[in-house]
């Protein structure tokens, strides 16, 4: 839109010097321009690098606030309060379940980090602040100055769902993006420091910055392991058992790693990230198809390498993502690729079950260079799994309860890359790269009195067997209550003897177990949940927190419905009310999810 300059004060000559330069500015730099404008007209020049501001003048804060289920978003949030000290710009960190949404008119300065689980679903902590925000109750916030980064994970139909809601929502009630919202995949990191660096430049200049701060009270050490994401440990396998009985028709694995010189910490309901390597067969199946040399010298960070060990070591070729396939359309030409990379659906169900060799047979490019190859795909991320011991107890080593996946599918025998390359490719004595993979949304009562109800099926019991140990090691009074399921009772109870061990000892209060395949009438976790509703009820009544890990598709949707139904009946509530009541349960984080 053309500037009108008809009822201006400016001379001719002035208002021809400003529409030039309006012409060649973006909207992020506009932003920045009416912010200076206005701190100018206040007396309060805008910070720039030729121009520090006067440290006399009150500083404006910055609320950094944080969706996460599993951790990362508080890590890039706690990274954005430690880089604004160190800019002199005064910011405080803020759990999204510990905000009151309606403080939100009182913000000028605002950064949201969130993740997106399951489906597009907002992460357990940020439902009271996405309901307020979406609900007819949010306020206008023309004053508030605002931008969203998003965690996602591209082979996931709703993309970084929860991100650009927040962002589409606080733009349509008035408030203006200091920076464009980036959308990140699981390989997040530069990503998330551009958008850190861009947004605090924005904001020193438009609120302007002083000398740098110490840390925020409250905010918390950002302490940050010599071993990690971007650096992880090379830890040897202690371990490596077959964990499921004769007759199972799972394979699940006890793995047992050595951290010993590493120095890394863990605590139960953390996770161990394992940094996996393609399968060898399948990524010469790929350069063949391609007609690549295993050799052929490409360039990764700066760096040359062979062609096979970016592949085998660096990136996806097991999953095919919608971006992923809508550039391979674009590569290869093909108008009944480029419809089906357009339909969400159609794409959701050609995709299952297939990788990345079935993409580039069915549909080739002509003409690819190897380092094209290497740009398209996307980094191969880190498989996490629920650690399954507590450190007080083992020390220098961690364990995990791994299911080897291999299935049939579209005319081809596949695999798992992390669990198979454990499974099978790995013996004791071999070196594996892992960090541990913090989860603060997942973890035991400080209060060791606490009853806890944990429900687990299948290798959902993993950090179960975690928090035993560790409740055990402390001594901890608080009952403790386990509700396992899997398929039969011979083959596929996992850690069989540790649970009636403990159950014996009276470490383990009760046990309940479900085995689908044992009778006619298949038979889950939440009918031990249904069944016991009453002493479920009576224990909650009685502060007990309840954890949930496993399935995110079907059991923990079908646990929960159980527990509202549940909770509806035995506290004769409505179905809202019982809604509600669930929801202080997760705010004072006793009901906890860890589900994939």
């Amino acid at each position: 839109m053309a500037a009108d300059f008809s009822a201006s004060p400016l001379t001719g000559a002035q208002q021809q010097q400003l529409r030039q330069l309006l012409d060649g500015l973006d909207r992020d730099q506009a932003h920045w321009l009416a912010g200076y404008l206005a701190g100018y007209c206040q007396g309060t020049p805008a910070a720039t690098q030729s121009a520090p501001v006067n440290s006399d003048v009150p500083q404006s804060e910055l609320t950094v606030l944080f969706g996460s289920q599993t951790g990362n978003a508080e890590g890039v949030a706690e990274q954005l309060v430690a880089r604004a000290a160190d800019k002199g710009i005064k910011a405080r960190l803020v759990d999204l379940a510990d905000y009151k949404p309606k403080q939100i008119r009182q913000e000028q300065w605002l950064a949201l980090v969130t993740s997106t689980q399951g489906e597009g679903d907002p992460p357990d902590n940020a439902l009271d602040f996405h309901e307020f925000l979406m609900g007819k109750k949010a306020p206008k916030l023309e004053h508030l100055n605002y931008s969203v980064l998003a965690l996602g994970d591209s082979s996931y139909e709703q993309f970084c769902q929860t991100g650009k809601e927040f962002d589409e929502r606080l733009a349509g009630l008035g408030a203006t993006a200091m920076a464009q919202r980036v959308d990140c995949d699981v390989d997040y990191e530069d990503l998330a420091e551009q958008w850190i660096e861009r947004l605090l430049d924005v904001m020193a200049a438009r609120a302007g910055a002083s000398q740098p701060l110490a840390a925020t009270p409250g905010a918390g050490p950002v302490v940050e392991s010599v071993y990690g994401r971007k650096h992880p440990f090379l830890a040897t396998l202690l371990t490596n058992q077959l964990l499921s009985g004769q007759g199972s028709d799972k394979e699940v694995r006890h793995i047992e790693v050595s951290l010993e010189g590493s120095d890394l910490r863990y605590q139960p309901g953390d996770a161990l990230a394992v940094c996996p390597i393609n399968a060898p067969a399948l990524v010469q199946a790929v350069l063949s198809a391609l007609g690549f040399e295993a050799d052929a010298r490409v360039e990764l960070d700066g760096e040359p390498r062979a062609l096979a060990d970016v592949l085998r070591l660096e990136r996806e070729i097991t999953l095919l993502t919608p971006p992923l396939m809508k550039q391979w359309a674009e590569l290869a030409g093909h108008d009944e690729l480029r419809a089906l990379a357009d339909n969400p659906e159609e794409l959701r169900l050609w995709t299952a079950g297939r990788d990345f060799l079935d993409l580039i047979t069915q549909w080739p490019v002509e003409g690819l260079e190897p380092q094209a190859l290497v740009s398209l795909l996307r980094k191969l991320p880190p498989r996490l799994y629920s650690i399954s011991s507590s450190q007080s107890a083992e020390e220098d080593e961690v364990h995990i309860t791994v299911a080897a996946v291999r299935y049939h599918s579209h005319q081809r025998d596949r695999e798992g890359v992390a669990s198979c390359w454990l499974a099978d490719r790995l013996v004791e004595g071999d070196q594996l790269p892992v960090y541990i993979d913090p989860n603060k949304n997942f973890s035991l009562p400080s209060d060791d009195a606490t009853p806890i109800i944990m429900i687990g099926p299948g290798t959902g019991v993993a950090p179960f067997r975690a928090f035993m140990q560790e409740r055990e090691e402390r001594g901890a009074s608080g009952d403790n209550w386990l509700i396992f399921g899997d398929r039969h009772f011979r083959s596929d109870f996992l850690y069989q003897t540790e649970w009636i061990k403990w159950r014996r000892d009276g470490l383990l209060t009760r046990l309940d177990v479900a085995f689908s395949r044992d009778q006619a009438e298949k038979r889950y976790v939440q009918h031990c949940l249904a069944e016991q509703a009453g002493e479920v009820w009576a224990w909650l009544q009685q502060g007990a927190s309840i954890y949930v890990c496993g399935d995110a598709e079907k059991m923990a949707p079908d646990v929960h419905q159980t527990l509202l139904t549940l909770v509806s009946e035995q506290g004769e509530m409505t179905l809202a009310e019982a809604e509600d009541y669930l929801r202080q349960m997760n705010r004072d984080k006793r009901y906890q999810r860890d589900v994939y």
